[in-house]
């Protein structure tokens, strides 16, 4: 593992827990790890391509991990979106970067 992976805990929509390590110098957010790792069926993650359009990418936080602010685009996604908890964020606007270590998430449903 080079110095710019982090260890991310993904659970997915089956419940099923998956230890990634992702990189954190290809300017990705969480919605893209999610898809590179195939975590989520095709066509039901990311579907407004990351815009924070959509809430396909719906995930619910659940370690302690220091995130960054949520915009307002985010916010009124949210407010819209189904099964939306407190500590649910758009996958798509996590950006990938060392900060992240460790963080772990469970998947939202598919709505």
């Amino acid at each position: 593992m080079n110095q710019q992976d982090v260890n991310l805990k993904i659970t997915d929509r089956d419940g099923v827990l998956h230890e990634i390590v992702a990189p954190t110098d290809m300017a990705m957010n969480l919605m893209e790890v999610v898809r590179s790792y195939e975590l989520a069926p095709e066509g039901t993650i990311g579907i407004c391509g990351g815009m924070a359009m959509c809430a396909s990418c719906q995930c619910y936080v659940l370690s302690e991990t220091e995130l960054p602010e949520k915009q307002d685009d985010e916010e009124a996604m949210l407010s819209e979106a189904f099964y939306v908890k407190d500590n649910s964020r758009l996958g798509c606007q996590i950006q990938i970067t060392p900060e992240m270590e460790g963080l772990e998430v469970e998947l939202a449903p598919e709505s």
